[in-house]
């Protein structure tokens, strides 16, 4: 594995690639595991790629809704624990090109999480990666193609000896993989989510990532102008957030919010001290780290809460620590381009928080949920 000077790009070659690129000749039968909305076949069906929705597998009930609601589909839920390789129906592999993706839960490797990895005897939700490995070994035709997208973390550390060993596992069905961290702001998404992205296949062949693109499209280009009032934050949520601040400030926790602002302007509520008293403003503010203002290492930190971006840049994914104890939430009154105009004291722990700024002197914008 090697990492790219100037670049985010971290990447693993291989000296055995096959002469032949990678190209799909045949119909594609299109098998999700861990579906979800099904992002990946969206992906597809955005770039004009033919293919069929063969099979699926989610456990949760409201994405197994959303991706029949998302793609006109009639599947049914399911847990990869209890399925077997019948279920999947791979046949007839020299008629079909099968794609298989498998991005498991990433739930016990991100850094936003408890981080108790993927190994096979872990019990942990990331550890349904093996569950993949008995599918495989299950079947008598393998998928020509297999996709995984996770995490960085899923080849940290601490989890690389599970992840190399994955890819021995592979490299025994026969299976060529090539792995690459991609940016989607490197890919036209003004958003800095970089994702760990494995493509593995059978045959003598070369696979390529694409190569990153020029970032045209800003936050202001994707902002609505107008926003329906269904999703507003109402004004009973709003006054329950504050009382439950309220209530804790009075409980002595040390715990809440400290919405400030300074000629209209709100500022980027995010900590990572123990005492939640780091608060920035972010008009104009070039891409930084917050540990450049609040010192990492100090009981609480988190690199993935502490990432500003000006508008003008790539809006990182912002995820509150595991029970919010340390975060400052803000609850929003308006979220478009035209300008932010009213931000009053929320929030939640635990909760999912987007912020973007807008060039105006407003205030910044914030999601909970």
């Amino acid at each position: 594995m090697a990492k790219n000077k100037g670049s985010d790009c971290i990447c693993q070659s291989s000296f055995f690639d096959g002469e032949q690129p990678l190209k799909i000749e045949k119909p594609i039968r299109l098998i999700e595991l861990f579906a979800g909305i099904g992002a990946q076949a969206k992906a597809l069906e955005n770039i004009g790629v033919p293919f069929e929705h063969y099979r699926i597998c989610e456990f949760d009930k409201y994405a197994i809704k959303s991706y029949n609601a998302v793609h006109g589909t009639q599947f049914e839920t399911s847990d990869i624990t209890q399925i077997h390789a019948e279920d999947l129906a791979i046949t007839e592999t020299d008629k079909y090109t099968y794609i298989m993706t498998y991005s498991f839960p990433c739930t016990d490797l991100s850094s936003a999480g408890k981080q108790m990895g993927m190994s096979r005897e872990s019990g942990t939700r990331s550890g349904l990666l093996w569950q993949v490995e008995r599918l495989l070994k299950e079947m008598d035709e393998l998928p020509q193609i297999l996709l995984m997208e996770n995490v960085p973390e899923v080849v940290s550390d601490k989890n690389i000896k599970d992840f190399a060993e994955w890819i021995s596992f592979l490299d025994e069905l026969g299976y060529r993989s090539k792995y690459q961290f991609l940016n989607a702001k490197h890919y036209g998404v003004p958003q800095n989510r970089d994702r760990c992205f494995m493509v593995s296949w059978l045959g003598d062949y070369y696979f390529d990532f694409p190569a990153p693109l020029p970032l045209s499209t800003m936050l202001k280009d994707v902002l609505e102008d107008k926003v329906d009032e269904k999703y507003y934050l109402s004004d009973s949520v709003v006054e329950s957030l504050i009382e439950h601040k309220r209530r804790n400030e009075e409980a002595g926790n040390g715990f809440g919010w400290k919405p400030v602002t300074k000629d209209g302007i709100a500022h980027a509520l995010v900590t990572a001290a123990e005492k939640s008293n780091c608060n920035y403003l972010i008009e104009g503010i070039e891409p930084i780290e917050v540990a450049n203002l609040c010192k990492s290492g100090v009981k609480g930190y988190n690199e993935m809460n502490g990432r500003i971006y000006d508008s003008n840049g790539a809006s990182p994914t912002i995820r509150a620590n595991s029970g919010g104890h340390n975060e400052i939430k803000i609850a929003i009154k308006q979220a478009t381009k035209a300008g932010y105009i009213e931000c009053e004291a929320g929030g939640g722990g635990g909760h999912e928080l987007s912020r973007q700024q807008d060039t105006q002197r407003t205030c910044a914008s914030g999601r909970l949920g």
